[in-house]
């Protein structure tokens, strides 16, 4: 069994899911504002009360810490662990048992999901890796 939308029942499977978490100090609303913000160290505060979409628009204008291409999966790795800390948030993810989590998007991106059935899925594999370890 696979699942191939984070929309709907798997909703809180999304970036864009509204769950509070702090990571490195500062509070946000969203993983998505949480991993925009991790892009310009010293930022951090222009985030920390985004709603998903205004926060993918902010994390597209910033400019890029030097190391982001090498650090960006281990960031939202912690980040997501962080997430399913809530402890419905994590039965959920646990009620998903051994399914394939698939990222599936309309919008093109591949490396955190899969469009048009090309991509590297990775938000996908990173939570099935958080989900192994609960």
């Amino acid at each position: 069994m696979s699942i191939d939308s984070f929309r709907g029942e798997h909703a809180f499977l999304s970036n864009f899911f509204e769950c509070q978490l702090t990571y490195n100090n500062f509070n946000y609303l969203n993983v998505e504002a949480a991993f925009q913000a991790q892009k310009c160290p010293g930022s951090e505060s222009r985030f920390t009360n985004l709603l998903p979409s205004p926060a993918k628009k902010l994390g597209r204008k910033v400019d890029l810490r030097p190391d982001w291409e090498k650090v960006k999966v281990q960031i939202m790795r912690e980040i997501l662990k962080i997430k399913f800390q809530n402890e419905e948030l994590k039965e959920k993810l646990k009620a998903t048992k051994e399914a394939e989590l698939i990222e599936g998007n309309t919008w093109g991106d591949t490396f955190w999901g899969v469009s048009r059935g090309n991509g590297k899925n990775m938000l996908g594999k990173l939570l099935m890796e958080i989900r192994k370890e609960l």
